[in-house]
Order: C-alpha cells, then sequence, then structure tokens
C-alpha cells in the first residue's frame, strides 16, 4: 500500500465502506480506499445522435452497481482499475437539455484500493487529467424521435442528425438489459460524460437477412467468421453476376446505336450512348424491340443477293432431243 499518498478526495463513510466491502473478498478499511464520483451518461442526445431516456437511467443505476473500471474500453483483466459501488440518477436544478427535457445524469460512486500501482490514477483524478468516462452497455429498444418506430426496423425511414419539419433526429435508448464496463477515455461519445452503446454480443450478425437490416439501417453491425466466409463468396458470384450483366447491358446499348443509326437523320451515337446509361435492362430491351420494329417499316430487311425464282419442270424431256 502506497502509506505516503494522501488523496485529496473526501474519505469513505461507515455506510460507503460497507457497500465497498460487499464487493471485495477482503474486509478493506477506511484508510485503505480511494472513493471518487463519476457522471456515467445523461439523457442529452451525444455526439452519436443518440441519447438514453430516464427511465434507461435508472435501470442502468441499478445495473452498473460491481461493474469494473477500465481504460480504452480495452477488455482485459490486466486493465482492470476501479470498481463501482453506488450508483443514482441526478438532475440540476433549472437546467434543461437540448429537446427542453429537465436534465438528468447516472452518477456513480467508485473506488480502487491505495497501492503502487493506483497511486499514479490517483493523482490524475485528483488533478482533473482523467475526467472523461465512456460506459459500454446493451439496450433492447433503439426509438426514433420522429416516427416512434424502432430505427433499425424497416418501419422507420429517418436518419439520425436530419432535421424533419424542423424536429431533429435522434435516437431513444430504451430498455437497458446489461452494463459490460465504463472506461476512462479521451474523448467520450457524451460531452457531460460518454457512452458505448456497441459491445452486444448477442446482437452479433449471423445471417444475411440480419446484416441486410442493420445496413438498411445505418447501424455498425458485427458478423461472425462463418458469415463472414458466406458474405466473400456471395460478394465474389455477385461480382461474377454484375461483369455478365454489363456485359449484356453493352451488347443491347451496341444494338440500339446501330439501329438509330439506320432511321435517324440527325443520328449522334455519344447522345445515344449517354441516353443509354440512365436507363436500367428492362427499358434497353424495350427500346431495343421498337427500334427494331421502325427499321422493318422504313428499312426492308432484304437479302441484297436473291435468287431468280426456279421454273417449274415440264414434265418432259424435249429440251434434250435433237
Amino acid at each position: 500500500m502506497a502509506e505516503n499518498y494522501k488523496p485529496q478526495a473526501k474519505g469513505v463513510s461507515a455506510q460507503e465502506l460497507a457497500l465497498i466491502n460487499k464487493l471485495t473478498y477482503k474486509e478493506l478499511s477506511a484508510e485503505e480506499v480511494f472513493s471518487f464520483s463519476v457522471n456515467l451518461c445523461d439523457n442529452e442526445i451525444d455526439r452519436d445522435g443518440d441519447c438514453f431516456d430516464d427511465m434507461a437511467l435508472e435501470k442502468l443505476s441499478e445495473l452498473f452497481i460491481g461493474v469494473t473500471g477500465i481504460f480504452d474500453h480495452i477488455h482485459s483483466s490486466k486493465n482492470q482499475t476501479a470498481r463501482i459501488y453506488s450508483a443514482s440518477v441526478v438532475g440540476a436544478e433549472g437546467r434543461l437539455t437540448s429537446q427542453g427535457k429537465p436534465y438528468k445524469a447516472l452518477r456513480a460512486k467508485a473506488y480502487m484500493p491505495k497501492t503502487d500501482d493506483t497511486v499514479p490514477i490517483m493523482e490524475k483524478i485528483n488533478a482533473g487529467i482523467l475526467k472523461e468516462v465512456s460506459v459500454c452497455c446493451s439496450v433492447e429498444n433503439y426509438t426514433c424521435s420522429i416516427c416512434g418506430n424502432d430505427l433499425r426496423s424497416e418501419k422507420c425511414t429517418h436518419i439520425k442528425g436530419v432535421e424533419y419539419n424542423g424536429s431533429l433526429c435522434y435516437c431513444v435508448l430504451k430498455e437497458p438489459k446489461d452494463a459490460y464496463e465504463w472506461s476512462f477515455v479521451a474523448i467520450p461519445a457524451q460531452p457531460g460524460a460518454g457512452v458505448t452503446k456497441g459491445f452486444e454480443k448477442s446482437k452479433v450478425a449471423k445471417t444475411f437477412s440480419e446484416c441486410e437490416k442493420s445496413l438498411k439501417s445505418g447501424r455498425e453491425i458485427l458478423i461472425d467468421s462463418v458469415l463472414s466466409k458466406k458474405m466473400g463468396e456471395k460478394l465474389t458470384k455477385l461480382q461474377k453476376d454484375a461483369a455478365l450483366g454489363r456485359e449484356y447491358k453493352n451488347d443491347i446499348t451496341a444494338q440500339i446505336i446501330r439501329y438509330s443509326s439506320m432511321i435517324l437523320d440527325d443520328f449522334d451515337s455519344a447522345s445515344v450512348k449517354k441516353m443509354c446509361e440512365t436507363l436500367d435492362i428492362d427499358e434497353l430491351k424495350a427500346l431495343r424491340e421498337s427500334l427494331v420494329s421502325k427499321v422493318a417499316q422504313q428499312v426492308p430487311l432484304e437479302p441484297q443477293l436473291v435468287c431468280a425464282p426456279v421454273k417449274a419442270e415440264s414434265g418432259s424431256n424435249n429440251d434434250f432431243i435433237f
């Protein structure tokens, strides 16, 4: 223990020490622990366009009890530094969020043992160097602030950060399911604290349909190794099919240019080609058939060398008689 270190923070009370010792293997004394307060997250819209609702903050105050504190979301036991022993939702009198709602924050108290290893950390906390934090948790509901549907579903067509009729679209995070960790970070998502929502092992995509749904919603996704291999194989096939499709489209375009040159007085191949680039394959096929019909009407498609009709046989051999 670092006996010469005297933290500037207030010592823990008997009640707080009792809460800390519920989490320890060995009962610690007040002189052996360093305690500090930390704002984990709030109900303000963060830099990612997300915010927790009030009920979510209340639930997180329960889930974060006993959760470890680390650095930069590096999930390693060697990185564990502190642990939360109490948490509650607090307000700020007269303060409103950017959406005009009463401001609320999830404030927690954490502790760490006083050791030679933790002395530099305690000094940085007291000096205000280690200050910004970010929480890592999972939530069940990602509600669109505009339509009220899940932002990940096809029912929602809105985009975070875009205004619709003067109202900003953002994601309301509801129904927290788990709290993984909280970290000291340099730049948190929330200016007042910080929040990271992405660590959801249960939400790892395992099928093409799950990937498609996530991509349409603009949400980040994780995929397992099996699906990654399948996606690679499918991408290779799609690239081959796309190459064949481009070749087919180029062939139809060439036919359209040829037929157009046969019936248009002011024919310009560059203009016709540019027009074809804007059409899909069905439109190109329809245009080609229309041109074929017009060419047949204006330019009869008959071969230049036509044999004379063969006379019918007379049925006699008189031509061979001398």
